[in-house]
C-alpha cells in the first residue's frame, strides 16, 4: 500500500515538476515506466547522477530519491538486474536461498515478494542471502534492514560448497531444501560495458576462461539444494557463451534428465529478448579459436576444459532446449546486456541417489556426522540422510562430555558462531544469538504493559548478548528460529532478526523497560492489544513535524484516549479513510512516547520525511530549517557541557573522552548528554545499529587505550 502511494505522490507531484524544465539548456527528459515490470513499480531515467546532484532545479528530486531509498521505499538498480527475481514466481510460503546476493538489490526483490501480504507479519518463506566476501556481507545486511523484515538471514559461505542445512521437522531431523535458488554467479561483467569503464581496460577472453569452473561449481551446489519441483534462476552480467549457454548445457548433461529448462516466453510481456544459442567457440588470450575440445593442445588443457564445449549430438542439443534461455542486448531497450536461465528440478540429482548403508558405521567418530552433513553431495534422497539422523542418540552418548558445553547452550537457544578456527581467519567475530528462555522474567512486565496476544510467538524473540543486559530485542519467523538452532555450528551467520523492543531507563519506573522500535512495529503491531492511540492525519502531521508537542495540540479524541494512559511507550495508529480520497490512503502506524503532558513520535528522520510527502506536505524546506533547528541544539548542547565540565568526576571525563574519540571515527555520538530531539535520537540510534557489530568491532580496535565495553555501550 505504500509503494502505491509512493507512486500517486511521484506521478503526481515530482514528474510534474520535471515537465518543461530545462537543466544547462537541455531539456529534461521524462521518466519511463518498464513496460514489462508488473504494476509500473519500477521506472527508468536517462538523468545522469552528475547532474541529478548538480541541479539546483532538481535538488528536490534528488532529495528525496536518496531519502526514500534510504527508507527502503526506493531501490536503485540496473533495469535487467530486476528480471531474475521476476522469473522466479516468488510466493510467500518459499523457502529461498539467494547464493551470491551482495549488494543485496535482488534479495530486496526477494524480501518484498515474500510480504505481498502486508496483513501476515510473518509469511511462512524466508530468504537465506549468502556472500562469500565478508564485508560485501555487511553492505547486504544494510540494503536488507531497509526492508525491516523477520524472514532474512545474512550469511557468509563459499557458494560453490555451502553447507546443507537442517531443520526440525516434527521432532525429527530433515535437509533443508529451497523451493527457490537465485544463482546470480560471479562473471567477467563484459554486458556491464556501457556503464563500466573498467571493462574496456580490463577485458581479456581469459575472464571467462577461469570463471567458468566457479560458476559450473556454484550452479551445480544449487541444483544439489533445490527441492523438487522447485525453480533455481541461473544468471550473469555477460553475454560470454562459456560463461551462460556452457554452464547450463554442463548442468543439463550432469543432471541426466533431473533438470529441465523452464519456458518463459510468455513472462514477462514487453520484455524484448533474444534466445539462447546453441553454437560457439571457445578463444584463448593469444586469439586461437578452439571449435572441439579434442583440437586442443595438452599444454593448454588447464586453461580450456571439455565443459566450455557446446554440445555437438544435435538430439541432445534439441532436447536440451538451450533457445528458451534468454539474452537482453543493451541496444533493444536501453539497458545492460543480461543472460537468464530458468532451470526446474524433476527429480533428485544422479550423484545423489546413494545407498543408505554406506552411512551405517559413522557414528563411530564426531566429525564424521557433520561430514555428511556438509560433504556429502546433498542427499537429495532424504533415505540416504535418515540413518545418520536416526542414530543421533547413539552418538551423542558417544560424544560424551566434550559436547556437554555445546548441548547445554543449544537447550538455551544459544545460536553462537561456528567454534573452528578457520572460520575466525576471516570477518569479524559475531556476537551470538540468545533466544529467550520460556520463563524469562524480562519478558513477563513487556507482556502486561502492552497487553500482547496469547498467540505472540515469544520463543521467536531473541538478543545478541549471552551476560549482562539485554539492550536490544530482535525477532525472527518461526521457520528461521528452526534454522537457527539446528545449525549454529555450521553456519557463518552475519545477521538476523528485526528490532523490536530497545531497552530504555526511564521507562523502568512506568512498568516496563522496554520501549517500542519504529523498525519492527509493522510485524508487533497485530499482537498488541493496549497503549494503542488512533490518531486523525492532522494529529500525524503535527507528530512529525514538532518535536515535543504539548497535548492540547491534538484533536479532542487523541487527547481523551491519553489522558487515562500512563506514561511510556506507546503505539500511534492512522487507519486512512475511504470517504476522503484525497487523503493519505494507506495505513500508518508509528512508535511513540507519552509524557506528563506532551505526546512525540520516535521515527527515524528518513521515514518521517517519508510519511510528510505521502501525506502533501512540502518537506524540502522544512529539512533547511531543520539543519538551523539541529546546529542551534548542538551550541545548546555545548553550551551545557562547558559549564558542567568542572563539576566533572574522573569517570565522566572518560566517558566524555570515548565520546569524542566516537565523533572522530566518523560515528555520530549517540551519547550526547542532551536530547537534541526525540527523532533526531532516535535516528541516530538506529544508523548506529544498522552499521550492525561491524562498525562497533571498528570503534573498539580504533579507540586504543579506552576501555572498549564502554565505547561499546
Amino acid at each position: 500500500s505504500h509503494a502505491k502511494e509512493i507512486l500517486h505522490c511521484l506521478k503526481e507531484k515530482y514528474f510534474r515538476e520535471l515537465q518543461n524544465l530545462e537543466v544547462d539548456g537541455q531539456k529534461v527528459e521524462m521518466p519511463q515506466s518498464l513496460s514489462w515490470y508488473p504494476e509500473e513499480l519500477a521506472w527508468h531515467t536517462n538523468l545522469s547522477r552528475k547532474i541529478l546532484r548538480k541541479s539546483p532545479q532538481l535538488e528536490k528530486f534528488h532529495q528525496f530519491l536518496v531519502s526514500e531509498t534510504e527508507c527502503g521505499n526506493i531501490s536503485r538498480q540496473e533495469a535487467v538486474s530486476m528480471i531474475p527475481p521476476l522469473l522466479l514466481n516468488v510466493s510467500p510460503h518459499h523457502k529461498i536461498l539467494d547464493m551470491c546476493a551482495a549488494p543485496g538489490s535482488k534479495t530486496a526483490q526477494l524480501i518484498e515478494m515474500l510480504h505481498a501480504d502486508m496483513n501476515v507479519p510473518f509469511p511462512k518463506g524466508f530468504v537465506i542471502a549468502n556472500d562469500v566476501d565478508n564485508k560485501r556481507c555487511y553492505l547486504l545486511v544494510h540494503q536488507a534492514k531497509r526492508l525491516n523484515s523477520p524472514c532474512i538471514m545474512v550469511v557468509n559461505h563459499d557458494a560453490s560448497s555451502i553447507p546443507n542445512l537442517q531443520i526440525d521437522v516434527d521432532g525429527r531431523k530433515e535437509i533443508l531444501f529451497y523451493d527457490r535458488i537465485l544463482c546470480d554467479v560471479p562473471c567477467s561483467g563484459d554486458g556491464t560495458m556501457r556503464k563500466n569503464i573498467d571493462v574496456w581496460k580490463k577485458w581479456t577472453t581469459q575472464n571467462s576462461l577461469q570463471l567458468h569452473g566457479l560458476q559450473l561449481r556454484i550452479a551445480t551446489r544449487g541444483v544439489e539444494q533445490l527441492a523438487e519441483g522447485g525453480r533455481m534462476v541461473y544468471s550473469t552480467c555477460s553475454l560470454n557463451p562459456i560463461e551462460n549457454e556452457a554452464v547450463i548445457t554442463s548442468l543439463l548433461e550432469k543432471s541426466q534428465g533431473a533438470l529441465e529448462l523452464a519456458d518463459v516466453s510468455s513472462e514477462l510481456p514487453g520484455l524484448k529478448r533474444m534466445p539462447g544459442i546453441t553454437k560457439w567457440k571457445v578463444m584463448l588470450k593469444d586469439g586461437q579459436w578452439f571449435e572441439e575440445w579434442k583440437d586442443v593442445p595438452s599444454n593448454r588443457q588447464t586453461q580450456i576444459r571439455p565443459t566450455m564445449f557446446p554440445v555437438k549430438d544435435e538430439e541432445k542439443l534439441k532436447a536440451m532446449n538451450l533457445e528458451r534461455c534468454l539474452r537482453i542486448l543493451p541496444h533493444h531497450q536501453n539497458t545492460g546486456g543480461f543472460f537468464v536461465a530458468v532451470l526446474i528440478k524433476k527429480s533428485p540429482m544422479p550423484w545423489n541417489k546413494r545407498q543408505p548403508k554406506v552411512h551405517q558405521k559413522l557414528p563411530q567418530r564426531t566429525g564424521d556426522t557433520e561430514l555428511t552433513a556438509t560433504n556429502s553431495d546433498n542427499g537429495s534422497d532424504c533415505i540416504t540422510e535418515e540413518p545418520i539422523l536416526a542414530v543421533n542418540e547413539e552418538s551423542k552418548k558417544m560424544e560424551g562430555l566434550q559436547n556437554l558445553g555445546t548441548e547445554q547452550s543449544k537447550k538455551e537457544g544459544v545460536c553462537g558462531p561456528p567454534p573452528s578456527k578457520k572460520m575466525k581467519l576471516f570477518g569479524f567475530k559475531e556476537d551470538p544469538f540468545v533466544f529467550l528462555p520460556e520463563d524469562d522474567p524480562l519478558f513477563l512486565p513487556i507482556q502486561k504493559f502492552y497487553a500482547l496476544d496469547p498467540s505472540f510467538p515469544k520463543m521467536n524473540l531473541l538478543t545478541r548478548t549471552q551476560e549482562g543486559k539485554k539492550r536490544q530485542l530482535y525477532m525472527v519467523s518461526k521457520e528461521l528460529r528452526n534454522v537457527l538452532l539446528n545449525n549454529s555450528e555450521k553456519m557463518k551467520v552475519i545477521n538476523t532478526g528485526i528490532k523490536v523492543w530497545s531497552r530504555n531507563s526511564d521507562g523502568e519506573q512506568f512498568g516496563c523497560a522496554f520501549r517500542l522500535a519504529q523498525e519492527g512495529i509493522y510485524t508487533l503491531y497485530p499482537f498488541i492489544n493496549a497503549r494503542i492511540i488512533n490518531v486523525c492525519i492532522e494529529d500525524v502531521k503535527i507528530l512529525l513535524t514538532q518535536e515535543n508537542p504539548f497535548l492540547t495540540k491534538f484533536s479532542s479524541e487523541t487527547q481523551k484516549k491519553v489522558k487515562d494512559m500512563a506514561m511510556g511507550s506507546v503505539v500511534l495508529k492512522y487507519d486512512p479513510n475511504p470517504e476522503k480520497p484525497d487523503d493519505l490512503q494507506c495505513p500508518i502506524v508509528l512508535c511513540g512516547w507519552q509524557g506528563k503532558t506532551s505526546l512525540r513520535a520516535f521515527v527515524p528522520k528518513n521515514e518521517r520525511l517519508h510519511y510528510l510527502r505521502m501525506m502533501g506536505v512540502e518537506v524540502f524546506k522544512a529539512k533547511k530549517k531543520e539543519e538551523e533547528l539541529e546546529n542551534k541544539t548542538e551550541e545548546e548542547v555545548q553550551h551545557k557541557l562547558a559549564q558542567t565540565e568542572d563539576g566533572m568526576d574522573v569517570e565522566d571525563k572518560e566517558h566524555d573522552l570515548v565520546t569524542k574519540m566516537e565523533a572522530e571515527i566518523g560515528e555520530e555520538s549517540s551519547q550526547s548528554p542532551v536530547e537534541s530531539s526525540a527523532m533526531e535520537t532516535e535516528n541516530k540510534t538506529e544508523d548506529l545499529d544498522q552499521s550492525s557489530k561491524n562498525a562497533t568491532t571498528h570503534i573498539s580496535k580504533e579507540s586504543k587505550g579506552t576501555d572498549t565495553s564502554t565505547v561499546k555501550d
